[in-house]
């Protein structure tokens, strides 16, 4: 009965924080309306992993790790900042480049597995991330968890993670979603950008204040 009532305070918990938007549902949004729907789903596949990870290493003690050596957490700040920056100038930078869509380019293996791959960087690369698992599962999780609780919760992890992405890439994959994308791709490459970069400078000036 204790193992349940925690694992319900932590799919709560998570999947509050996971809805919220932030960089992780900007990429997912502009890789499902820009490419096609297999690649948002692929990014939201990404996101789950991204998940997995963090949900195991919070299981592991990831919160006493990071209070036994801040300096980590601080790094882990700089340099996560530093790479959602990167990747919202780059955004920013190829607002004004036409977007050739096609069916042939879209259906490429390799193209499907970068969105993965992208969709894996962008989650793992927010600290904050990693310090929400790290306090929720500290909250609820019973003293000494069950093998196969933590596997449930592990299993639970991923699919809030992949399911909200999934639902996201699903909603903004369709046509009128692409068109309007495709007709307004420099405005709405140039505000997702500026966000991406302002949530990742945030990052880095809020590890520089700690």
């Amino acid at each position: 009965m204790q193992e349940i009532s925690a694992l319900i305070g932590v799919i709560a918990a998570l999947t509050v924080g996971v809805i919220s938007p932030g960089p992780s549902f900007v990429m997912v949004a502009r890789t499902a309306v820009s490419t096609s729907r297999s690649n948002g789903l692929m990014a939201a596949l990404g996101m789950g992993f991204g998940g997995v990870l963090f949900g195991s290493a919070a299981l592991l003690g990831l919160q006493a790790v990071l209070l036994a050596v801040p300096s980590l957490y601080l790094i882990l700040k700089v340099a996560g900042g530093l790479y959602l920056a990167y990747l919202g100038f780059r955004i920013w930078r190829g607002a004004k480049v036409p977007l050739a869509v096609s069916d042939e380019l879209l259906g490429r293996g390799a193209s499907r597995k970068k969105s993965l791959a992208l969709g894996f960087a962008t989650q793992v690369s927010n600290p904050k991330t990693a310090i929400v698992y790290a306090s929720v599962f500290a909250a609820f999780l019973p003293k000494a968890p069950s093998l196969g609780f933590s596997a449930v919760l592990i299993a639970c992890v991923f699919l809030i993670e992949a399911g909200w992405y999934s639902i996201v890439a699903y909603a903004l994959s369709s046509e009128r979603p692409r068109r309007a994308y495709l007709r307004f791709k420099a405005g709405i490459d140039r505000m997702a950008g500026g966000v991406m970069m302002l949530l990742g400078l945030r990052l880095v000036l809020s590890a520089h204040r700690a």
